[in-house]
Parts: C-alpha cells; structure tokens; sequence
C-alpha cells in the first residue's frame, strides 16, 4: 500500500480539557507536566513504536479554574529541545501563538529546534484561544477573528521567507581561499507588510528538511482557509466519522484549489483509544474514566474558555442561558457558536449545557486490539484522516495500545514497519521545499 496511516502522540501530563481527574490517578505522576523525563519517556515510547512525532500543545493564559496540565507545565520549545537530544527519528511538533511572538524571534527558534533534532521540528501555528492572554502581552483585549488570521497567514509567510535566508551551500567553510561564508547565498528579507516590517536575514541555516513543517488546528471558516493555504498537517477536532468526512473532504478541495497538491496536506484526527483484553472490557473503563472526570465544577469552567474564560458562576445556573454571544467573537468563535444555538433551539438552563460540555460520549477507538484496529481501517477507508493524534491517560494505555493493536495496523498493510527516513517531512512523505533563491532546482524526498 501506497499511502499509510500516520500516528503522533500527544501527552496529556496530569490532565487537560475533559481529563481533569487524571492527576489522582496513580499511573500519573504529580509532576509530570513538568519533569522532563516524563516527556523523554513518552517520545522514546512513540518512536520505539515508529510513530510520526511527539505534539506538544500550550497556552498563554490560565486562572485557578483552568486544567491541571494547563496550571503548571513546560514552554513547548524548551521541553522539545531536550527531548530532542533522546531521539533519532520522532517528529517534535510545538504549538507556538502567531499572535503574541514576533516572527524573527519565533523562526529562530524553530529553526534550532530543526538543527537540535536534525531536520525533525514542526510548528502548530495556533491564532490563541484565550482571550486573556492579551493582559499578559501588554493589550487590553484580544484582536479580532480577521486580525488574527491575517496576521497568522503573513507570520507564517515571514517565517518561510527567514528560514530560506541562506542557500544550502553558503557556507563552503574553505580553509585553502579563506572563504568561510559565501556572500551572494545570504538573503535579507526586507519584508514590509500589513503586520510586520522584517528585514532580516536569519543567523542560522536551513536544516536537513529545509524548513520546519508547519500544523495548524483551525476549525472555523477562517482556520480552514489558512490551513489550505499554509498547512501541511492540521489537527483535526474528529467528531463523528460523517463529520471528519465532511472536514477531510473540505481541507483537500480548499488546498486544491489554493494550487497545492492535497496530499502535501496530512489530516490528523483527535483519538483517544481504550484498550482492553475484551471489548466489554474496555467499555467498562471507558465509562469509570468518564466518571471520575465529570466534576461540575470543572465543567463549568470549561464552558467559560470558549467564551474567553468567562466566569458562568455569577448566573443563575437554572436560568435560560445568558446572551454571552459578544464574550466569542474574539474567542472560540465557532464552538461558541455551537453552544449558544443549541441552547437557543433546545431552551437550555445554563445548568444543562454546562453538563453537557463534557457529556459522555462513546468514543470509537475503544475495544479489544482487533476492534480498534477495525475502527482505525474503517475511517482510514473512509476518508476522515490520514493520521491520529493520539492521547493515552498513562503509560499502561499507551503500552496496550502500542503492543496490541500498532501490530494488527503493521500487518494489514496500514502503518510502518520502519521508519522511512530521518526527518519529519520525510516520515510524512511531504516534499522538501526548494530554497526561493536556489533557481533551477528541485528538490524533494525520494
């Protein structure tokens, strides 16, 4: 088979969104969202298993309501660094605000992370969710929908343009003519735009992937867009296996018609399998899991982030729910959206849509190995994903998965049996962009 499936892992610490009481279970360590051997292990566990890549989310704001994993952990790039220097083959995808960073300094960032792991970063480029972060980059209110995404597509745009600063071979390092440096392949920028005025060039050079491949996880009309535009991985929300047809099927007709070939585009739907030695057995997990998170309180709070961490508790919980619908249109717009009209059409207490933001759903990825496996080649043959990102509550998880179903998926055709190369875009199989003062030359992975 051509085409694989692909698989990255995404830790959860001691637990984000919809996972609140993972940090009493005794799996988890107190500290793990900020030890980094617990990220080492993780990433050593993925890449014995020949996954893509490790991702790493974040967030620049949280008050005393928010997720535990959110409350106290590490900055993606540092924590991606040193993991980094553990593994050989292993994606390392960082999620980084196109909003609150400057493009010089980010794509110098990314870039060294590339040289650390030899041609194995990737950036999630996300516009930022919480609307608070903006109190701590010195404005009063987050930008708006438009704003954001602008600034968001020419970041990216900037970004590209640094990391080509220097031609691949720049740098002939001739001790015989005293030539360290090449002159003519280093290229200043001079970028002069809406948002920002660059001139560059970047003091560092491309690494052995060119450039580090660029994720984003846009789900409104604007976060599509610029994934077509941009991406060449997109975390997807997943949802039913009509609604990430319906997704997939958007995200490959928009970069089609952007003019990019829409397999240099890899989708990754949200997965969080529940292994067990039976598929009652695994049920019956997924439900006392379910049981031990669905606190109120915390359900509460969770609906106030798409809202801009609203607090809800100063309403009457058994009153309709309040018209907050000015409080998402510089947040969660879209699933803001959502919220406010099925409480509209369905006449809602606050009370009510507050437990059903973390209402039990039945996941699919949940069984005995060979259900799972099934599951996982149906919505493959579906068309919903070329990848999953997965998301284990501890190492048990991760190993029941990893030992019993990664074989079934390797037997079927559907997942690797070693790693294609040793860089990320390689292992994704997306080309190796040509540097944009190289003339004459394309180069792409075998």
């Amino acid at each position: 088979m051509s085409r694989r499936i692909h698989l990255a892992l995404h830790p959860y610490g001691v637990g984000g969104p919809g996972q609140h009481g993972l940090w009493k279970d005794p799996g988890v360590a107190k500290n793990a969202s900020i030890d980094i051997d617990y990220y080492i292990q993780q990433a050593k566990a993925a890449e014995h298993a020949l996954f893509d890549a490790l991702f790493v989310v974040d967030s620049q704001f949280i008050n005393a309501t928010y997720p535990s994993h959110y409350l106290n952990r590490l900055e993606p790039l540092t924590l991606l660094s040193a993991v980094a220097t553990h593994t050989r083959n292993i994606g390392l995808v960082g999620t980084a605000s196109s909003t609150y960073n400057s493009p010089f300094n980010l794509a110098r960032r990314f870039a060294s992370l590339d040289h650390i792991s030899g041609g194995r970063a990737g950036w999630n480029v996300v516009t930022s969710f919480d609307t608070g972060t903006s109190r701590n980059f010195g404005l009063d209110e987050h930008l708006d929908y438009a704003t954001r995404y602008g600034r968001a597509l020419e970041f990216v745009q900037v970004a590209r343009g640094l990391w080509d600063s220097y031609e691949d071979d720049a740098f002939p390092a001739d001790v015989e003519r005293d030539v360290f440096l090449d002159p003519s392949r280093l290229h200043a920028l001079n970028h002069d735009g809406e948002h920002f005025k660059v001139a560059g060039p970047l003091n560092i050079s491309r690494s052995p992937q060119g450039q580090p491949v660029i994720f984003q996880a846009g789900v409104s009309t604007e976060g599509r867009d610029l994934a077509a535009r941009v991406a060449e991985g997109i975390y997807a929300p997943g949802g039913t296996l009509e609604q990430a047809q319906e997704y997939y099927a958007d995200i490959k007709k928009r970069t089609a018609a952007y003019g990019r070939d829409p397999d240099h585009i890899k989708v990754f739907i949200h997965g969080g399998p529940i292994v067990g030695a039976t598929d009652e057995e695994a049920r019956r997990r997924e439900r006392e899991i379910f049981e031990e998170d669905n606190d109120f309180a915390s359900n509460l709070a969770l609906l106030g982030r798409s809202f801009g961490a609203y607090d809800f508790g100063v309403h009457d919980l058994d009153a309709p729910f309040p018209d907050v619908a000015h409080l998402a249109e510089k947040g969660g717009r879209t699933g803001a959206a959502k919220i406010i009209e099925r409480a509209r059409t369905e006449n809602l207490s606050l009370r009510q849509v507050a437990e059903s933001v973390n209402a039990f759903r039945r996941s699919p990825f949940v069984g005995a190995p060979e259900t799972v496996a099934d599951t996982i080649e149906q919505w493959y043959g579906a068309g919903t994903l070329d990848g999953i990102n997965l998301a284990f509550r501890n190492n048990d998880d991760l190993d029941r998965f990893v030992d019993g179903v990664v074989p079934l998926l390797q037997k079927r055709g559907l997942f690797r049996t070693e790693y294609e190369a040793d860089t990320l875009r390689g292992n994704l199989g997306l080309p190796l962009p040509a540097n944009r003062h190289t003339s004459g030359r394309e180069l792409v992975n075998d």
